[in-house]
């Protein structure tokens, strides 16, 4: 999937004459992808190099020394390929891999190389702050959803501590002649664990892998793994980013109540990727109650076990976590002044203004019809859903926009109760009122219709006479800080008045005195 779409985009950067850099989380991926790269581009002319503890001092300084040069096409790495030291002749594209996995100090040095240069960041879960810049139109976005020929959803099951469970599942796999990665987040502890399991299945053969072994030692370990020479790797959270084992068809995770949403996504996509059935077991503790967001987290990856679901999964870590602080680790500018919704906005309007788009200026309309207007429970029982209908409402900008919304909640839900009416017709209103400048619609007690207008967007006096000429009804206006006009809509009850309410003011609207500040 996201390799394929790598390597496809590297080959395309290195055919322009330029220098392509792949930076990876760790040492063990960039192994990896620096052989499915040299495998995949062995029949052309392109020089590909890596640079990671893997590699000796000299190998580096000769990279370096050769990347400077324009001798490398392209260069894989961990976190040593931004340091001050790594100079490009000529770099076209910057490659991000599980760029979920970088922190905003990384991204920040990235900046010094990214001023002119294309970037492709991929993930199969984004953070919630790169997803949410993706959905306000901040960045681009493609979604990969069709999985590869063959895959099969992972089992994905929650269990209590037990050592039988654990015993059986991997004998199971051991059985059908697979191999078992088993996950222990914790280096300190993680050789206590190895010897537990050695006591509990003394035929079985183990290894253990960490990030804080001997390069040599932890790439042995790796490589005598993907060889099948013993049965289950007992690991850290190393594993976690893009390492492909088709033979490892099960995952047991320790104290999964402990790792994040994005982090067990990634860790059940360990598995799972040849044309067996896999299984993935998260173990949390029998005797101990779980906080709300770890039980959220945990429930939420086992409902989305089907393939191509880590967008879903991001979405739920978006809603779950928030979007996070968009501009860097620290709190910065006056978000907390303004509000978040504010700030939303604003980097709307920013980014609309970047893109060179005609930015939607017309101001908001406050409607007071003294009506309870909402989606009752009874007609939208979903708490979710009913949040992203308010949303989608909220974003309608024309007549056309409501009124469809309208229809599709008519034949998606039956007849509207009357507060969901009267939710409707206060947006119709806010969109006329938006378009005729005016900055409050009031309906009093006694069926008096007031529209008080932006000094800034004020009609002029032959609007004036457009509007009383067009009115349905006899229309009083005073000029008395800023324009007003008064109708009366001759119906006493609430929703009716606003129904005529909106009648009257479609009335008002008239193409000649429609204007955008």
């Amino acid at each position: 999937g996201k390799t394929e779409v790598a390597v496809r985009a590297a080959f395309k950067a290195v055919l322009d004459h330029k220098q392509v850099a792949v930076l990876v989380p760790t040492t063990i991926l960039a192994q990896q992808h620096y052989r499915t790269f040299v495998e995949r581009l062995a029949g052309f002319p392109v020089r590909t190099e890596m640079l990671s503890r893997f590699r000796t001092k000299q190998q580096i300084t000769e990279t370096l020394d050769s990347l400077a040069g324009g001798a490398v096409d392209i260069v894989i790495g961990t976190h040593r390929l931004i340091s001050q030291d790594v100079r490009f002749k000529d770099l076209g594209l910057l490659v991000i891999d599980e760029e979920h996995r970088f922190g905003v100090k990384h991204k920040e040095r990235l900046k010094h190389m990214r001023s002119s240069v294309d970037v492709l960041s991929m993930t199969a879960t984004p953070i919630p702050r790169t997803l949410h810049l993706s959905l306000s139109g901040a960045r681009d976005m493609s979604v990969i959803n069709t999985p590869p020929k063959d895959r099969l959803p992972v089992h994905t099951e929650i269990i209590p501590f037990d050592e039988d469970r654990v015993a059986e599942a991997i004998l199971r796999e051991i059985d059908r002649d697979g191999q078992v990665f088993f996950v222990h987040n914790r280096v300190q502890s993680i050789d206590e664990r190895a010897e537990w399991l050695k006591e509990l299945l003394p035929d079985v053969r183990f290894r253990i892998a960490h990030g804080q072994m001997a390069e040599r030692q932890l790439e042995g370990v790796m490589l005598d793994f993907l060889d099948h020479k013993f049965d289950v790797l007992i690991t850290t959270m190393i594993i976690q980013s893009g390492l492909d084992i088709p033979n490892a068809n099960t995952i047991i995770m320790d104290r999964a109540d402990w790792l994040g949403l994005a982090e067990l996504y990634q860790l059940r996509g360990r598995v799972g990727r040849s044309a067996h059935r896999a299984f993935a077991y998260l173990m949390v503790p029998k005797d101990r109650k779980l906080s709300s967001d770890a039980r959220r987290r945990l429930h939420a990856i086992e409902e989305f076990s089907d393939l191509g679901s880590g967008f879903k999964v991001a979405m739920r870590d978006l809603e779950i976590r928030g979007a996070g602080n968009l501009l860097g680790h620290e709190q910065s500018g006056n978000i907390a002044a303004v509000g978040y919704d504010l700030y939303v906005k604003l980097l709307d309007e920013a980014v609309r203004e970047l893109k060179g788009e005609v930015a939607d200026t017309m101001p908001d309309c406050e409607v007071e019809i003294g009506l309870s207007a909402f989606l009752p429970d009874d007609y939208v029982a979903d708490g979710e859903q009913k949040m992203a209908l308010y949303r989608r409402l909220s974003e309608c900008r024309s007549l056309g926009e409501v009124d469809g919304f309208v229809e599709e909640l008519r034949d998606r839900y039956g007849r509207l109760p009357e507060p969901a009416e009267a939710l409707s017709d206060i947006m119709r209103l806010k969109t006329i009122g938006r378009h005729l400048g005016a900055r409050a619609m009031t309906i009093g007690r006694t069926g008096r219709f007031t529209l008080r207008f932006h000094a800034e967007h004020e009609p002029t006096q032959q609007d004036i006479m457009r509007i009383v000429q067009r009115a349905t009804r006899t229309v009083e206006f005073q000029v008395e800080n800023g324009l007003t006009l008064e109708m009366h809509l001759e119906v006493e009850r609430g929703i009716e008045q606003a129904r005529a309410a909106v009648v009257a003011a479609r009335a008002l609207l008239d193409r000649e005195i429609v204007r955008a500040a």
